[in-house]
């Protein structure tokens, strides 16, 4: 296609788009509430992976130490536990520290009930492992226990199969309603373009009898359904990242000593602005692109 041939279909394109400006603005509105949504689902499911990693990183397993390791084999011991695949940190903990924990843990009526306990502590040494991931936990805390050296595992299995489920539970539903948002974003484009089309359908007709061809006729439907996704997706862009970093505001302001972890472990939008940009823009192009072509073919064909 010829430069000026090119630059003519992308002036019909826009005038389409002007033309139609009642019709333009309802199909703009309701792209950008579609994005809106798609980009609070991303982000709610973005924090939800975050506060749940966030957990994960808290949920430790403490394996305890057989009183036949000596200090001269804790080194030797710390190094087999680190050099496990599920496990990316270690800190060891001895019995005294242990015992230090508790008196500082438990209420002052009760403390003498460490009393005489720092001369024949009954307690274990223990190493604290951080786990890489959670979800096959039981496989760690077997390994750990058929280590030699160690005596008991301590691990909560329960809250890392919690935490794994919700992760993928948050992860299936948020691309499901993605995919449900963009299929209706697509048909309400569709609808509107289908309007243009018949309001244009003589000269539709005039430029099929002199020889035009499919692709020249189809072009500025194309080019109107690309203006629209761009322009949705700018603003959809700007209140969502305006409205995002309110509501985190207001949150900070109004909810911090109740809700710290949720705050703390927030995604930044600005952080990740360059990517929720690029993606509205692909996906407002794709679903205007997608949604003018789909009725324009079907009208050709008649």
């Amino acid at each position: 296609m010829k430069p000026h041939n090119f630059m003519y279909l992308f002036k019909e394109g826009a005038r389409n788009l002007f033309a139609n400006k009642l019709m333009s603005f309802a199909c703009i509105g309701v792209l950008v509430a579609c994005l809106l949504l798609i980009g609070g689902a991303t982000l709610f499911s973005l924090n939800v992976n975050s506060i749940v990693q966030y957990w994960e990183q808290q949920n430790v397993v403490v394996a305890f130490l057989s009183e036949k390791v000596g200090p001269s084999d804790v080194d030797a011991l710390e190094l087999t536990l680190s050099n496990m695949d599920n496990i990316i940190e270690t800190q060891f903990v001895s019995k005294e520290e242990t015992l230090e924990r508790s008196k500082e843990q438990t209420y002052e009526e009760y403390a003498g009930i460490f009393d005489g306990l720092e001369e024949d502590n009954p307690l274990l040494d223990s190493f604290v492992l951080r786990l890489k991931d959670p979800s096959i936990i039981e496989d760690t805390v077997a390994q750990l226990r058929s280590t030699e050296g160690i005596f008991k595992v301590n691990a909560v299995t329960d809250v890392a199969h919690i935490l794994s489920g919700l992760k993928r539970t948050v992860s299936v539903a948020g691309m499901a309603i993605v995919v449900i948002l963009v299929a209706v974003s697509v048909v309400i484009i569709t609808n509107t373009i289908k309007i243009t089309v018949f309001n244009r359908r003589k000269e539709i007709n005039i430029m099929r009898y002199v020889g035009a061809t499919d692709a020249f006729i189809r072009m500025p439907f194309l080019v109107e359904g690309m203006l629209i996704g761009i322009l949705s997706a700018v603003f959809a862009f700007f209140l969502l990242g305006f409205g995002y970093t309110y509501l985190l505001e207001w949150v900070k302001t109004n909810y911090t000593e109740q809700l710290p972890i949720i705050y703390n472990n927030a995604i930044s939008f600005w952080d990740i602005a360059p990517k929720v940009f690029a993606g509205f823009s692909g996906l407002g192009v794709f679903i205007g692109v997608a949604g003018s072509g789909v009725f324009v073919r079907k009208y050709l064909k008649v």
